[in-house]
């Protein structure tokens, strides 16, 4: 007999009733639930700023922005995620109030703790969104952002360089790392909590 505890599988249905009065939010991965992690002052400065960005970028057109409060469905992997940041350019997501299904351009702001999972398993799972054009990391601990952008022969791998834009080909964006990183310090202040 195990003295392991079963974890019981959690149907999508109680997930988003469980989810909707929740004050921490959890992804829902295959009837697993998983707690988010906290975000530290960098991570939310960082996704803030892309958001802004991004938002002036398809202000009057067909995309929306998202920030982290909003769920991403991906059907294929039976699971709900809460990205970062990410864009929708379907109509029909325009209909769905609390969680999308399309994203164009997913964006995570990696942290020690996230890091591996985000680029990992999770971009495993995103992979699966037939419309995803775009994955972005964006470092919060130092200024490093990866963007994987889907070709037909797979995905393309490209690092913004010191200096460099990051660009977002799908969504005609390009913007300086400097305003990615505006606002945010790498230096630890004096009582700072991890």
């Amino acid at each position: 007999m195990s003295n392991l505890a079963e974890i019981p599988y959690i149907t999508v249905d109680d997930y988003l009733a469980g989810e909707a009065g929740s004050p921490v939010k959890h992804e829902y991965i295959a009837g697993e639930v998983f707690a988010m992690a906290d975000a530290g002052d960098e991570h939310v400065t960082i996704a803030g700023n892309l958001f802004a960005l991004l938002r002036a970028h398809v202000r009057g057109g067909p995309c929306r922005v998202y920030i982290a409060d909003m769920k991403l469905r991906v059907e294929r992997a039976d699971a709900y995620f809460y990205p970062d940041v990410f864009v929708t350019c379907d109509p029909a997501d325009a209909g769905r109030r609390t969680a999308k299904q399309r994203a164009s351009v997913i964006i995570e702001v990696l942290s020690e703790r996230t890091e591996g999972y985000d680029r990992g398993a999770k971009f495993a799972h995103y992979r699966q969104l037939q419309m995803l054009k775009d994955y972005v990391l964006v470092d919060s601990r130092s200024r490093s952002v990866e963007v994987f952008s889907r070709r037909d022969d797979g995905w393309l791998f490209q690092a913004v360089p010191e200096g460099g834009q990051l660009r977002l080909a799908s969504l005609g964006f390009a913007c300086d790392l400097d305003a990615v990183y505006e606002d945010v310090s790498f230096e630890p202040t004096e009582g700072a909590a991890d």
